[in-house]
């Protein structure tokens, strides 16, 4: 999968919101929380990070191409290296998995919010996206 089909598939999931986020990384949210991330800087374009549960974090790491996550591997966070080594329909999958245990560790307040509110998600446009946002005084 490419950087937009990827983009794609996530802004399917219900009430995904996406941004950029640490300079070049478009990270996508659920509920305010991250349930995957793409690099967009040119040195590491097209790294993917998802979270994963304990035995799918051990069997994935064992694979070619894909590592622990840096920062967050001891929260079961995997890095897929490209070109990417998983089948298009396995990557959905597995970023599916990821939607769905961060949706599920949300407090149960939020996650009442979210799934008794329509399904919205907000976009960045496509040019706001390539540079950091702006800081506005207050």
């Amino acid at each position: 999968m490419n950087i937009e089909a990827i983009r794609q598939h996530c802004l399917s999931l219900p009430h995904t919101t996406e941004q950029i986020q640490w300079g070049a990384d478009l990270v996508f949210k659920v509920g305010g929380k991250i349930y995957a991330s793409v690099v967009l800087d040119d040195g590491q374009l097209g790294r993917l990070s998802f979270k994963s549960n304990p035995e799918g974090f051990a069997e994935l790491i064992e694979r070619d191409g894909i590592e622990p996550a840096a920062y967050v591997a001891r929260y079961h966070w995997v890095t897929a290296l490209p070109p990417h080594v998983l089948h298009d329909d396995e990557l959905r999958s597995l970023i599916r998995a990821s939607y769905d245990l961060v949706l599920a560790g949300l407090p149960k307040k939020r996650k009442q919010e979210l799934l008794s509110a329509p399904a919205r998600r907000r976009k960045t446009s496509r040019s706001s996206r390539r540079r950091s946002p702006r800081r506005t005084r207050h």
